[in-house]
């Protein structure tokens, strides 16, 4: 008989979450240098470093979720708390 619940191998959540952190990567780093192109163009007389910082900017905003996506402990606001000191339910 099988059970309801499918076992998931480590693998494949680590290997889905580098999917999902690869792509969101590629869309912010995208969205900035689109951002820093159209600044450049119409504000900037087509110089080159706000492509270049707003690139940049979309790089660590998709680092800073990567990280935080693989290590949750380092989200602002949550705590870990180990099972051993939890109150025992009677």
């Amino acid at each position: 008989m099988s059970s309801s619940t499918s076992r998931v191998g480590s693998e494949n959540v680590v290997g889905k979450q580098f999917d999902r952190c690869f792509a969101d990567t590629i869309v912010k780093v995208g969205i900035g240098f689109s951002v820093g192109v159209v600044a450049s163009v119409l504000l900037f007389k087509r110089r080159q470093w706000p492509i270049m910082l707003s690139t940049g900017f979309g790089a660590g905003f998709a680092i800073n979720d990567c990280d935080r996506q693989f290590n949750p402990a380092r989200v602002p606001g949550t705590r870990i708390v180990h099972p051993d000191t939890l109150p025992q339910a009677q």
